[in-house]
């Protein structure tokens, strides 16, 4: 039998004699922080070429065996990873699965305004419909009647070869005449002693200066004669101002006829005398057909 120095140094591999730390890798991961003692106790143990192969054999398989328990001690006595590091790292893998699996979609390039925040996705709901006003029921008052014009006088076309301030003067006697009730026979006397007095314009008197301040057509000459009917003041007729007005001289003449009694049946120039006490009593014959065509032209 072969010594057993002699076989262990032929199946020993080259350059591993007289290591005193000559270990596996795997135990010098395990043991690179225990302290220096224990590496001197076991590179004592593994320094087995001086001891007989049974010892030898017994002694490596309790130095594997302590190696494998300091391994394990190793391992638990390193500390642990931080909670935080171990969700940071997850964090980072969860992200990059996200990544990776997002690159086969489509996405469009969204622009980002700086400072401007960006508007959350939101679901449409339906917007209610704004509540339409109801139309406030506002009373107008009610519009002022407007005032009713008065009627414009009827503008009567002249006739019997008369003007218009002749026609206009005969409609005012017979206006005035039927404002007092009497028959056409008063009004036509009254229209044909007018065409003689004054051919029915309203005259002022040249001796009268007084007259000539109302409205008037005509000035005549004769004594304190005025208006339509030549009627004088100081015979008694009336003021200046009234016997210049149409209406009022009218009044005046047709009260007089009135009271001659029977002046109905008396000839027109005779009753036409019988007022006003004139010169020349049968020339108010000559207007008795003019006057009658004038006084039916009016009231038609």
């Amino acid at each position: 039998m072969r010594d057993d120095d002699t076989i262990d140094d032929q199946v020993a591999p080259k350059g591993m004699t007289g290591r005193s730390d000559d270990t596996p890798s795997s135990v010098q991961v395990g043991v690179l922080d225990e302290p220096r003692s224990f590496r001197t106790r076991l590179g004592g143990l593994l320094n087995l070429r001086r001891r007989p192969v049974r010892t030898r054999v017994a002694l490596a398989a309790g130095v594997l065996c302590c190696l494998g328990a300091t391994a394990v001690a190793g391992a638990q006595a390193l500390p642990d990873e931080p909670t935080a590091d171990r969700a940071g790292t997850e964090a980072a893998l969860a992200e990059r699965s996200r990544q990776a699996a997002s690159r086969a979609e489509i996405r469009t390039p969204v622009t980002i305004v700086p400072g401007t925040p960006t508007a959350s996705p939101t679901v449409a709901s339906p917007t209610a419909a704004a509540p339409t006003p109801t139309a406030t029921r506002t009373t107008r008052p009610k519009p002022r009647p407007k005032p009713t014009p008065k009627p414009k006088p009827k503008r009567i076309v002249p006739v019997a070869g008369l003007d218009q301030a002749q026609m206009d003067n005969a409609k005012e006697i017979v206006k005035a005449g039927r404002a007092m009730g009497v028959p056409r026979r008063a009004l036509i006397i009254a229209v044909a002693t007018a065409m003689q007095e004054s051919n029915l314009y309203n005259y002022a008197s040249g001796v009268l200066p007084e007259s000539q301040n109302y409205p008037h057509q005509a000035i005549g000459w004769d004594h304190d004669s005025v208006g339509l009917f030549q009627q004088r003041p100081s015979s008694g007729w009336g003021e200046v101002g009234q016997l210049m007005d149409p209406a009022f001289a009218t009044r005046a003449f047709l009260t007089a006829l009135l009271a001659i009694p029977g002046w109905e049946d008396l000839p027109l120039t005779v009753a036409a005398q019988a007022v006003q006490i004139s010169a020349y009593p049968d020339l108010y014959a000559q207007h008795e057909w003019r006057a009658t065509e004038v006084v039916g032209a009016i009231l038609v």
